[in-house]
């Protein structure tokens, strides 16, 4: 598949972020290397780890292999909870710079909003900062429900180009994506295929009966057609070209609203507001 086929979605700054892009959480890092190498021959060219993860040293390592030029790449990572804090946050920053082997980052998240530590507004300023210097190209969030966006907005700088949070299926975040639609954010989501648990649902297999498609094709479709930014993630070659293989057919407004039925309010992680 062509790169130059995977649409792009451009950020309230500008800067354009492949729509669909290869996750790698809960891969070891010993693995990670060869995953993202495989993924990088597939044609994705988004890459997303955290620091959290212990893995940023072997996307680093598949990505200076890869022969892929530095600006064909879009890398993302993100500051843990426990890093949280302006100076923490700067300096869990070139932390994971450094493991990644890179001068700069795409897009630089924070991973939780962990209310109860309440430092998500200084590590906010910490990725504003980072976003000024060039350092990041992009500055976001991950897992923020509207009222900690509120507060990031209500501040007056920067407006956080992406949330990246739990939607698929069974969790459709409806009211979270129009807020992001009100404000210009991204919606990216994460644990896309709800690890499984949704492929199963009787709408999802009724698409993929009638396209030939897989039901984890059918759901990274939906995501598209919904607007979102996607990042499944897989250890296996051929899983990992099949993900990329979603812009050959389309769903029809009666397989949207088929699909749209099945939100039950399944998480597959923390809730946010007690996550710290």
């Amino acid at each position: 598949m062509s790169t130059t086929e995977i649409p792009t979605v451009t950020l309230n700054n500008g800067v354009t972020m492949p729509r669909l892009g290869f996750g790698v959480f809960q891969v070891p890092d010993e693995e990670t290397t060869a995953a993202v190498a495989a993924a990088l021959a597939a044609g994705y060219r988004s890459i997303d780890t955290a620091a959290v993860y212990g893995n940023e040293r072997g996307v680093g390592r598949a990505l200076a292999e890869s022969g892929v030029a530095r600006e064909d790449l879009f890398v993302t990572t993100k500051v843990w909870n426990a890093d949280q804090g302006y100076d923490a946050t700067l300096r869990a920053f070139d932390a994971s710079l450094d493991k990644l082997g890179l001068d700069r980052v795409d897009l630089y998240l924070i991973h939780w909003p962990a209310p109860a530590l309440d430092r998500y507004a200084d590590s906010w300023r910490a990725l504003e900062r980072l976003a000024a210097e060039g350092r990041v190209r992009a500055a976001g969030v991950s897992n923020f429900r509207p009222a900690h966006l509120t507060r990031l907005i209500e501040r007056g700088g920067l407006v956080p180009a992406v949330n990246q949070v739990e939607l698929h299926p069974g969790l459709q975040q409806a009211e979270l994506r129009a807020f992001h639609a009100a404000h210009g954010i991204a919606t990216e989501a994460w644990s896309p295929l709800a690890q499984g648990a949704v492929l199963a649902d009787p709408a999802v297999v009724a698409i993929a009966e009638r396209t030939g498609k897989s039901p984890a094709q059918v759901v990274l479709r939906w995501h598209l057609q919904l607007g979102n930014v996607v990042i499944p993630k897989s250890v296996t070659p051929a899983r990992i070209r099949q993900n990329l293989d979603v812009f050959d057919f389309a769903l029809t407004a009666d397989d949207l609203a088929a699909i749209a039925a099945s939100d039950r309010g399944l998480r597959t992680g923390p809730d946010p507001d007690l996550f710290d």
